[in-house]
C-alpha cells in the first residue's frame, strides 16, 4: 500500500484530498509530525516513507514531471489531456472575449499552454454592463488549469506575505480596483520578472522563479487602474454583452476542454516573438487601453494637453513650437501654480520629447498686455509639440 506521507527536506507531508462544495476533490499537502506517524503506524514506519531534497517549480503541460531529480515539483499536473473533438462553442466564445484580435488571443492561449514560463502581457477584461462572459472566461481557465491558478483580491497585492499566489500560473482578479500607483508599479514589474522572493507567515523570504501570468477584470472601463502613456505591457480589452445568455454555458465550455486543448497543440501561431511579451504594443494596442491612459493623467498633463490642442485650433496649426517658459502664462491664467521641474517632467518623460540642441529662432505664442494672444518671435531651445501626439497621449 502507498503511503500518503513524504518528507521533503526535513519536514513531513500527508497527501490529503479536501472534499469542495462541488463534490469534487482537492489533494494537497499538509504538514504532518513525525511523532504522530510513529503513533499511527509504527516506529519503523518512517524509515519507508518516500524523502525528497526539497522543492520546485518546473511547470509544464504537454511533458510534466512531478519529480526533478531528487525535488517535488510543486506545479501540479492539468486534469484534462488533450483529445480530437469539436471545440465550435468554444472558440465562439474567445472570439466574443478578443473580438477582432481572436488570432491574438488564441496565440495567447496557445503559448500560456504549450510555453508556460513565456513572459505574456497583463489581459485586462474590462466592460460597465453585466452578463459580458468577463468571470465565466476566468471560471473556464480555472477548469483548465485548476490549482495552477488562483483568484487574488485587491489587497492580497498589498500584502507582504505572497506565498499562497507567487507560484502559481495564473493570477486573476475579478472586480479590480488597484487605483494606487505602487499597485500598478507592483503588477508591471511583476509581469516581466523572472524571479520573485516570496513571503509566508512566520517563514524567511525565499527567491524562486516566478512565471505568472496576470488577468484582471473590472466593471470599471478607465479608471481600475494606473498605465503610463508609453506602457506596452497591458493588454485591455472592452468585453460587450453576450447577446444570447446561456445559463450553462460554463458546462458547455467545460465539456469541450479535452478538444480545445487537443487544438491549441496542433495549431500554428500566428505571430512571432518580438519582444520579451511576445506581442508588439502595436498589436495588443486598443481604444480600451487609451482611454484608461487618458484617466491617469495628471491635472497638470491635462491642462497642457487642453491648452495646446485649443492653441492650435485657434490658429489653425497642427504643430506648436514652445520653451517651457511659453507655457507657463497660460496656465497660470488658467488658475495652476506650476514649475519649471514639473512641465519639463511631463514633456520629457511623459512625452518623450526633447528641445532642439542649439537656441533657434522660433514663432512663439504669447499673451499681450491686453490678454489677447499673438505670434511673435523668439530665439531658444524650443520643443516641437505636434498634434498627433497629444491625441495619441491625450
Amino acid at each position: 500500500m502507498e503511503l500518503p506521507y513524504i518528507r521533503v527536506g526535513t519536514t513531513y507531508y500527508k497527501k490529503v484530498n479536501i472534499p469542495l462544495i462541488s463534490g469534487d476533490k482537492l489533494e494537497k499537502l499538509i504538514y504532518w509530525n513525525s511523532e504522530c506517524i510513529r503513533q499511527d503506524l509504527g516506529k519503523d514506519i518512517l524509515a519507508t516513507i518516500s524523502k525528497y531534497d526539497g522543492f520546485c517549480h518546473m511547470p509544464s503541460h504537454t511533458n510534466y514531471q512531478p519529480i526533478v531529480g531528487n525535488f517535488l515539483n510543486k506545479y501540479e499536473p492539468i486534469p484534462l489531456q488533450p483529445r480530437p473533438g469539436s471545440c465550435i462553442k468554444t472558440l465562439e466564445f474567445i472570439k466574443h472575449i478578443f473580438g477582432e484580435q481572436v488570432e491574438l488571443g488564441l496565440d495567447y492561449l496557445t503559448l500560456m499552454y504549450k510555453n508556460p514560463i513565456q513572459i505574456l502581457p497583463v489581459l485586462c477584461l474590462v466592460s460597465k454592463e453585466r452578463e459580458t462572459g468577463k468571470t465565466t472566461f476566468l471560471n473556464w481557465l480555472k477548469s483548465i488549469y485548476e490549482n495552477n491558478m488562483t483568484y487574488n483580491k485587491n489587497e492580497d497585492f498589498r500584502s507582504q506575505f505572497n506565498s499562497d499566489w507567487a507560484s502559481k500560473l495564473i493570477i486573476a482578479v475579478d472586480e479590480v480596483l488597484l487605483d494606487k500607483v505602487e499597485d500598478s508599479e507592483r503588477i508591471k514589474n511583476l509581469s516581466t520578472a523572472r524571479t520573485f522572493k516570496t513571503e509566508a507567515k512566520g517563514k524567511d523570504r525565499i527567491e524562486t522563479d516566478f512565471y505568472g501570468k496576470f488577468i484582471l477584470c473590472s466593471n470599471n472601463e478607465d479608471s481600475f487602474i494606473q498605465i503610463d502613456p508609453v506602457e506596452t505591457r497591458y493588454w485591455v480589452r472592452k468585453v460587450n454583452r453576450i447577446e444570447r445568455i446561456k445559463v450553462n454555458l460554463l458546462e458547455e465550455l467545460n465539456a469541450e476542454i479535452p478538444a480545445f486543448l487537443h487544438f491549441l497543440v496542433t495549431r500554428e501561431l500566428t505571430t512571432k516573438c518580438q519582444t520579451r511579451m511576445w506581442f508588439t504594443n502595436q498589436q495588443i494596442k486598443t481604444e480600451a487601453l487609451q482611454r484608461v491612459i487618458r484617466r491617469s493623467r495628471s491635472w497638470l498633463e491635462i491642462e497642457m494637453s487642453e491648452i495646446l490642442i485649443g492653441l492650435m485650433d485657434d490658429f489653425g496649426l497642427n504643430e506648436i513650437c514652445m520653451c517651457v517658459n511659453d507655457l507657463i502664462p497660460f496656465l497660470i491664467k488658467s488658475g495652476y501654480r506650476v514649475t519649471r521641474a514639473s512641465i519639463k517632467k511631463i514633456l520629457k518623460e511623459n512625452w518623450k520629447l526633447s528641445p532642439i540642441h542649439q537656441p533657434t529662432r522660433y514663432q512663439r505664442l504669447a499673451y499681450l498686455q491686453d490678454g489677447s494672444i499673438h505670434r511673435v518671435s523668439a530665439q531658444g531651445r524650443y520643443y516641437q509639440v505636434k498634434r498627433e501626439l497629444l491625441l495619441e497621449f491625450c
